[in-house]
C-alpha cells in the first residue's frame, strides 16, 4: 500500500518526554551495527535475515538507502524546506527494488557505503539543540518533529539490526534508551498510519513494559497520536510484556505475549495494511 503522509496540519505523531539528545541512541545503534558487520565473513553476509527475501547484505543495502533519506530529510528541515518525498511511496515494493539494484556489490562495498551513510547522518544531527530537534521534518506519517523523525529512524534500524543478528546467532546489545525510544514510537505508529488511511477512531492504549521498565499511554485523538509517560488510566486497555517482546510484536516479528480484546486490536494495527500483512 502506498503511504499517505500528512503535511499541512499539526504533526500527526507527538512523543512527549523528550530525551536529552536523540542523536546519541540514533548514531550509537548504527555504529554498533557497523562494528559487527566488520567481523562477518562472506557466508555470514549471505545468510538469510528475518526479512522475507533479504539476506544480511540485503538488509544493510536497505539501511544505506534509509540512512540517506533521513540525512536528506533532516538537513532540508533544518534549512526551512521540509521535504515531501513520501507521498505515494510503497514501503514494500520500493525498498525491494532498491536492494535488488545493489545485489552486484561485494560485502566490502556495501559496508563502505553503509559507513559513509552513517557519517552523512552524523554530520546533520550531531550537536543539534532542543529548538532544532523541534523543527518539523519528513517521516512516513508526514511532517513531525525531528525528534520523532529520529525515533522512526531508530526503531527501523534497531529492528533491522535484530533481523540480521539473530539468524547469525549473535546477541544484540540491549541499550535501554534505544529500546524504550523505539517502543514508544512503534506504539504510536500503527494508529497514526490508521489515521492517514482514513480511520476516525479515537481511544487510548496503555503500555507497561519490563526489562527495561517503561510505562506510557498512547492517546489516539481526533487529529493526532500523542504518547505521554505515566501509569495506565482506569479502564484503558493495557499491553504488558517485556519491552523487547512488545517491540518485536508491534514490528510483526513475534506474536504478543498477551492478546488485546478484539474491540481494541485496531490500536496495534495500521502497520498491517501499510506492509501488506494479515
Amino acid at each position: 500500500m502506498q503511504l499517505t503522509p500528512r503535511y499541512d496540519a499539526e504533526p500527526l505523531v507527538t512523543i512527549a518526554g523528550q530525551v536529552d539528545d536523540p542523536a546519541v541512541p540514533l548514531l550509537r545503534q548504527r555504529r554498533r551495527l557497523g562494528d559487527v558487520l566488520r567481523g562477518l565473513d562472506d557466508e555470514q553476509w549471505a545468510t538469510a535475515s528475518r526479512c522475507d527475501a533479504w539476506s544480511v547484505q540485503g538488509v544493510i543495502a536497505h539501511l544505506i538507502g534509509t540512512n540517506g533519506f533521513w540525512a536528506l530529510a533532516m538537513a532540508a528541515a533544518l534549512d526551512g524546506a521540509p521535504t515531501r518525498y513520501l507521498g505515494g511511496f510503497d514501503p514494500v515494493a520500493t525498498p525491494l527494488a532498491m536492494v535488488d539494484g545493489m545485489k552486484q556489490l561485494t560485502p566490502a562495498e556495501v559496508l563502505g557505503q553503509y559507513d559513509d551513510s552513517v557519517d552523512a547522518m552524523a554530520a546533520v544531527v550531531t550537536g543539534l539543540d532542543r529548538a532544532q530537534w523541534s523543527v518539523l521534518g519528513e517521516a512516513p506519517p508526514g511532517h513531525v518533529s525531528l525528534e520523532a523523525v529520529a525515533l522512526h529512524a531508530l526503531w527501523d534500524a534497531w529492528t533491522h539490526e535484530r533481523d540480521c543478528l539473530l539468524p547469525l546467532g549473535l546477541a544484540q546489545v540491549e541499550e535501554p534508551d534505544e529500546i524504550v525510544g523505539s517502543l514508544r514510537y512503534a506504539a504510536a505508529l500503527g494508529p497514526a498510519f490508521s489515521r492517514t488511511q482514513g480511520s476516525d477512531r479515537q481511544g487510548q492504549l496503555a503500555v507497561v513494559a519490563t526489562e527495561p521498565d517503561a510505562s506510557f499511554v498512547v492517546d489516539v485523538g481526533a487529529t493526532a497520536v500523542v504518547v505521554t509517560d505515566g501509569a495506565a488510566p482506569e479502564g484503558v486497555p493495557v499491553l504488558r510484556g517485556t519491552a523487547i517482546g512488545l517491540l518485536e510484536a508491534l514490528s510483526f516479528r513475534l506474536p504478543f505475549a498477551e492478546d488485546l480484546p478484539v474491540e481494541h486490536r485496531w490500536l496495534v494495527g495500521g502497520l498491517d495494511a501499510v506492509f501488506d500483512r494479515a
